[in-house]
């Protein structure tokens, strides 16, 4: 451990020898028996303890060359032996390459390492400018993300969709996704995505453009939202409505829940099930309590914290598509990418050249 001391400074080896820790006690965690009995439990564990894997291996055998390292150099100091000193001169540049090697990756993997244990996020999708072209074009990108999901094998959880009637889109859609790195990847779609081709329903063939914005939220866990379900929420049961405010059944199943403190209102009527309308009502109410908090704790940041990649604001158009051309362009990257693939829900490519860019300006702030 005292080698790697010349090879990262001591605040990033600080924040890897928590990492370790969080790894080993996840691990611990998984092995306990009433933890192993809880399907869901599991699954968020051995998602934040995979996000860890590749990070806390990597710092393990940045320690280890670190030591091997600082041994030659106390052999070369030394100067005991004339053979033991030659073989020691002709390790240590190797070593010491290999170990600059991994310093970087483990840098990399530091600065990421709290997105990628984010194992589930809300996304919500709305209908910007341009009529019943934008409804179709909300349905378009949720589409999209759909088989992304399905690529990764993310679990895609409607919570809400509202029909935008005629034309087959949609006015918004809000759909929860779990699976690891969910959050690292899909953080970047948070803003307006602008297209422009011909509209189904244009007669002439003139180009349109239209938007749809899309929020990205971390879900956050139970215990780091703390609500007062007693005192705090207020929750009422109806009968689910369809469009115009019509009943469409006779059981009161639909949630309605108001948190007081910042009167938050979510309404949940997806299932016919009132418990499961429930849990999803409070999934999504502390989600959005906890990004109030959130964005508290950004507007107090720096500008440079708060210009970071992955905010969810609306305000700012991330991406073009351009039908006539083929190409999708996004506004951070100085390339464009293949619109049919993008279409088909190959974001991949996208999404590595968006974290790359990220880590670098990570990094430069370490």
């Amino acid at each position: 451990m005292s080698g790697v001391r010349d090879i990262l400074p001591q605040p990033v080896l600080d924040r890897l020898a928590e990492l370790d820790r969080q790894h080993a006690a996840l691990g611990r965690d998984l092995e306990d028996p009433e933890v192993a009995s809880d399907h869901r439990r599991v699954r968020e564990l051995s998602i934040k303890r995979a996000a860890l894997d590749t990070t806390v291996v990597a710092y393990r055998e940045l320690c280890r060359l670190g030591d091997e390292a600082a041994e030659l150099r106390e052999v070369i100091a030394a100067a005991e032996d004339a053979d033991l000193v030659t073989l020691a001169k002709e390790e240590l540049p190797e070593i010491e390459q290999q170990a600059a090697g991994l310093a970087e990756r483990v840098k990399a993997g530091l600065v990421n390492a709290d997105d990628r244990r984010v194992g589930s996020v809300m996304v919500e999708i709305r209908a910007g400018a341009g009529g019943d072209e934008a409804g179709l074009w909300a349905r378009d990108l949720l589409g999209i993300y759909e088989k992304y999901a399905a690529s990764k094998g993310w679990k895609v959880d409607p919570l809400e969709l509202v029909e935008d009637g005629g034309v087959g889109g949609l006015r918004s859609a809000l759909v929860n996704i779990r699976g690891e790195g969910v959050w690292s990847e899909l953080a970047f779609e948070a803003g307006v995505h602008s297209v422009k081709r011909v509209p189904a329903t244009e007669a002439q063939g003139r180009v349109h453009t239209s938007t749809a914005t899309v929020a990205v939220l971390p879900e956050p866990e139970e215990v780091e939202v703390k609500i007062d379900w007693g005192n705090d929420v207020e929750e009422h049961i109806t009968t689910a409505q369809g469009p115009g405010g019509q009943n469409v059944n006779k059981v009161a199943t639909a949630v309605h829940l108001l948190h007081k403190p910042t009167g938050v209102e979510v309404r949940m009527q997806e299932t016919k099930s009132q418990a499961q309308n429930r849990d999803k009502a409070r999934r999504l109410l502390m989600t959005r309590v906890h990004d109030i908090e959130r964005a508290k704790i950004d507007a107090e940041r720096s500008a440079e914290r708060r210009s970071q990649i992955g905010t969810g604001e609306r305000s700012e158009k991330i991406r073009v598509y351009r039908y006539q051309d083929n190409i999708v362009a996004d506004q951070r990257l100085d390339m464009k990418f293949n619109l049919r693939e993008i279409l088909a829900g190959e974001l991949g490519p996208m999404f590595e050249q968006l974290i790359e860019q990220q880590t670098a300006e990570r990094l430069a702030e370490l």
